[in-house]
């Protein structure tokens, strides 16, 4: 285990500000620099948070020797060159999702990782969200019993999200919904189909050229008996935001609420009939994490209200409490010099059933299989 506490980077500013006092707080980290192409955003979030190391240019960042490791933010068309750019340049990489756009970026990242021996993960919120952290709790414990079937569902209206969102393939943004699916048993995908449902309005699709307004998919899990379904859309659907997990087993099996704040729902097996559901509040996890970030799960960052929130966070509620936990991961990780989860290769396979499934639904439902190199 290293000594050193490793000097972070923030790039991208708009949710990525929402991790500044984590790293600020984490005892083995240090919070170094941040980069942003603002120059008034840049200084603001600089002077509030006090960080002296400041960069308007990725590039230029790199070549600071003192960065250690750098935490994407950015827009998603930049994740893919800006996590390759930084792994060349030697640094560590933490990135938001998802990992890329496309298949061929993904294997570009996983070989750099695994030539140059750095740390990837990409920062799925939802395996560190409490809901989840609460399911795998009881996986675990073997109260869930044989997992028989897994579901999950990412729904939210994206109208008005800037530049590149409009039009954008709901599998291409699909890892709130394999993440967890994928997690639970550590699985790896190996192969899909997925049909498109609907349309959505002309001015959208001619974007990207995806018509769907819903995509739905049917995973199934290498070397297991199980298969998982997955339900995205973006546009042109009528929904309250919902990211949400459902885990059926031969014990017990949960349900995510339909409606966010209700609680949510655990049905116990062999009970009287009316006795099965039980409706559960879950558990927070932030006695996983040191004392001086625990306070982030619920409270800190997640503060603001209105205009001062996130957008991210008003629709995501929070995010689930995941954010310390996904700083704590990954710090701990670099500190232990060990993979953190997701690895690349993991982060990979996670991202590339959305891409494999949006081929999917282009051919009509078709099976397409995951890469091999991401099995």
């Amino acid at each position: 285990m290293s000594t050193k506490k490793p000097n972070i980077a923030i790039v991208g500013l708009g949710f990525g500000a929402e991790f500044i006092p984590i790293y600020q707080r984490h005892p083995n980290a240090n919070m170094y620099a941040i980069c942003q192409r603002d120059p008034k955003k840049l200084n603001a979030v600089g002077d509030n948070f006090d960080i002296a190391a400041r960069y308007t240019d990725f590039k230029e960042l790199l070549k600071d020797d003192k960065v250690d490791a750098v935490h994407i933010n950015s827009p998603i068309p930049d994740h893919a060159w800006m996590s390759l750019a930084a792994l060349k340049a030697g640094k560590h990489v933490s990135c938001t999702v998802p990992m890329a756009t496309s298949i061929e970026d993904c294997k570009k990242i996983v070989d750099v990782v695994k030539k140059t021996g750095l740390k990837y993960t990409m920062a799925e919120t939802v395996v560190y969200a409490r809901e989840y952290l609460h399911i795998e709790e009881l996986y675990k414990k073997g109260e869930l019993g044989k997992i028989q079937f897994l579901q999950a569902s990412h729904q939210q209206d994206m109208d008005g999200w800037p530049n590149y969102w409009p039009g954008l393939p709901p599998m291409w943004y699909a890892t709130h919904c394999v993440g967890p699916m994928l997690a639970l048993t550590r699985a790896s995908a190996e192969y899909v189909s997925c049909f498109g449902s609907g349309t959505i309005r002309k001015e959208l699709v001619k974007n990207y050229g995806s018509p769907f307004a819903v995509e739905t998919a049917h995973i199934k899990l290498k070397d297991s008996d199980l298969t998982a379904r997955i339900i995205r859309s973006l546009f042109d659907t009528a929904r309250q935001y919902r990211e949400s997990i459902d885990v059926y087993g031969s014990k017990k099996s949960f349900e995510w609420s339909l409606i966010e704040h209700e609680p949510h729902v655990l049905h116990t097996a062999k009970l009287p009939e009316p006795k099965i559901p039980k409706k559960i509040k879950v558990p927070d996890f932030a006695k996983r994490l040191p004392k001086p970030i625990q306070l982030f799960t619920t409270g800190g960052v997640y503060g603001g209200k209105g205009k001062k929130s996130h957008l991210s966070f008003v629709q995501g509620a929070g995010h689930g409490g995941s954010h310390p936990h996904l700083v704590h991961e990954f710090v701990s990780a670099l500190v232990e010099n060990r993979d953190p989860f997701p690895n690349a290769k993991q982060s990979a396979n996670w991202t590339c059933v959305g891409l494999c499934a949006h081929q999917s639904a282009l051919k009509g439902g078709a099976i397409v299989k995951l890469p091999a190199w991401s099995v």
